[in-house]
């Protein structure tokens, strides 16, 4: 189609059709005049029904709840929002989202910091739950990775602890998690690719394997580590 053509039908069309040519300013009105949703709250999105959660509380936690229920208290109702009670009658930790609880999964989040805490961790550990979504506990038992009995299963939850919880201690600083050794379970706190290298190195030891082996396996890890991370051009090799 020529120049005069492609004229003359634009000059029909915008003749036949004057509703397909719009006003820039036309269109800039009906932007700002679109309807704004704000978000929803959590009793919104609920239809106003209150979400619970309960925790259950083993007979050896009772007491060390007790020493920390302002800590645990106080992140969850004043930062998060949530309503925490004890339910002294059926011993477990009850918690219920409110009308100004500001995310959905803040619930689901208090619920498992407070279970890490029964399970054993540090409050100042467990706190992390709340802060970071890329944290997990992850729990396994002795005989999950081999059956022992007797003095056998004794030496082994030994060499797990080591002298005074050396080695326990070093696996954590190496992996950068955090694990409770309660009688034959194993919990561990961390990321994913965290607590599978550190769930390997418990597994080895269960197995037989001594310290040493697990310390120098850490110390391989960490300079391949180091090593993949290493500037391709090293400070002290340019020349200014």
């Amino acid at each position: 189609m020529n120049d005069e053509g492609f004229h003359s039908c634009n000059v029909i069309c915008g003749g036949a059709y004057p509703e397909l040519q719009q006003d820039p300013s036309q269109k800039t009105g009906l932007l700002q005049s679109r309807i704004k949703f704000e978000p929803l709250k959590t009793h919104e999105i609920s239809e106003g029904h209150v979400q619970f959660r309960k925790v259950s509380v083993p007979p050896h936690r009772y007491t060390p709840l007790k020493k920390a229920w302002l800590e645990l208290y106080t992140p969850i109702y004043e930062q998060m929002k949530i309503d925490i009670s004890m339910n002294l009658k059926a011993l477990k930790v009850e918690l219920k989202t409110k009308a100004d609880t500001p995310d959905m999964s803040s619930l689901q989040k208090c619920a498992d910091f407070v279970h890490s805490f029964m399970l054993g961790f540090d409050v100042i550990d467990a706190v992390t739950l709340l802060r970071m979504a890329e944290l997990y506990v992850y729990s396994f038992e002795i005989k999950d990775v081999k059956t022992l009995r007797g003095k056998h299963l004794c030496r082994a939850i030994g060499r797990l602890s080591g002298k005074g919880g050396k080695t326990k201690f070093a696996i954590e600083n190496a992996t950068k998690t955090r694990i409770v050794i309660a009688d034959t379970k194993i919990h561990i706190l961390g990321s994913i690719s965290n607590n599978r290298v550190a769930m390997d190195s418990l597994c080895s030891l269960i197995l037989g394997s001594p310290a040493g082996k697990v310390y120098s396996k850490h110390r391989a890890d960490r300079a391949r580590i180091a090593e993949r991370v290493k500037p391709e051009c090293p400070i002290e090799n340019v020349v200014l």
